[in-house]
């Protein structure tokens, strides 16, 4: 593969293949930050990847009592989905089960979108008819009554149809440790993008897949092209001194906002080097057949 040097990394004249998605987001406030963070940390619990969870979610950032509608500490949140529908149904479930029973929480829209979903509208019946509607500045909120107080929820949210997912970048190294660095490095990058997610573990994922199986019935297993220990027993992708592959998957509201995330990503990949992180640089795609945006390396370094 014809490949670009960067301060010693091999950079893959590859592209990232991405797809359309639906993306939602929410401000999640508490009276501190520790609860603020463990509300929106427990919302965002298996989501990693549409392929066998119910969306695609992760802490956009934190936010300071002077960003926040109600002065008090917040997280921003998004969450995305091949559908409204699908989006507005996990939006829902999540609030409901993890911020809603989550002390001193409150929940807010985190952008106005295209479209709504009803979320303190669907969860209002939880007060037993105690709940009370209230109107500021133009917006509906619900004050539903709970045992620590009161819980605050907008009645609706923002939705928008212009969200894509499946922007990634894959990095190799000469082992775990080096190529770890470099990939976390990579990750904070992601995480300081305004409007982008990497929705894996950490950020990180390690069991980047392929399309198809050997097995009937599953959709997609194991990269073995990119797998260290099959060099030599398939038709690799690795060269000799790569002893170690992690995986970014970067998802965002905007198409522009994933490759912002691409592009601070690879950009503190190439600041590290290759002695501390990683070798090589390099990205996921099926050939331009799965989605229709294509993120080209060569275009974000």
């Amino acid at each position: 593969m014809p490949q670009l040097i960067r301060k010693g990394i091999r950079i893959d004249e590859s592209f990232a293949e991405a797809f359309p998605m639906t993306g939602s987001g929410v401000v999640v406030t508490a009276p501190t930050r520790k609860w603020a963070m463990q509300a929106a940390t427990t919302m965002t619990g298996y989501a990693t990847s549409v392929i066998g969870c119910d969306c695609e979610a992760g802490i956009d950032r934190e936010l300071s009592t002077r960003e926040t509608p109600d002065g008090r500490p917040g997280v921003r949140v998004l969450l995305f989905g091949f559908s409204p529908k699908s989006v507005e149904k996990a939006l829902v479930n999540r609030i409901g089960q993890c911020v809603l029973t989550c002390p001193g929480s409150a929940v807010f829209s985190a952008f106005d979108g295209e479209a709504k979903i009803k979320v303190g509208d669907s969860m209002r019946q939880f007060g037993d008819k105690w709940q009370i509607s209230k109107a500021i500045d133009g917006r509906r909120y619900w004050r539903v009554p709970v045992m620590d107080g009161e819980f605050l929820v907008e009645s609706s949210v923002g939705l928008t149809k212009k969200s894509v997912g499946g922007g990634n970048l894959l990095i190799m190294g000469e082992d775990w440790a080096k190529t770890m660095r470099a990939t976390e490095a990579a990750v904070e990058a992601v995480h300081n993008t305004p409007d982008a997610i990497a929705p894996f573990p950490g950020g990180v994922v390690r069991s980047g897949s392929k399309v198809g199986s050997k097995y009937k019935g599953m959709g997609a297993s194991t990269n073995d092209a990119y797998c260290p220990t099959l060099r030599g027993a398939t038709n690799s992708a690795l060269d000799a001194d790569i002893g170690c592959v992690l995986e970014i998957v970067i998802d965002g509201l905007t198409s522009e906002a994933v490759a912002a995330g691409m592009r601070a990503g690879l950009k503190s990949i190439i600041a590290l080097g290759p002695k501390n992180g990683a070798k090589r640089v390099g990205a996921g795609n099926y050939g331009g057949k799965l989605g229709p945006f294509h993120y080209h390396l060569k275009d974000l370094v």
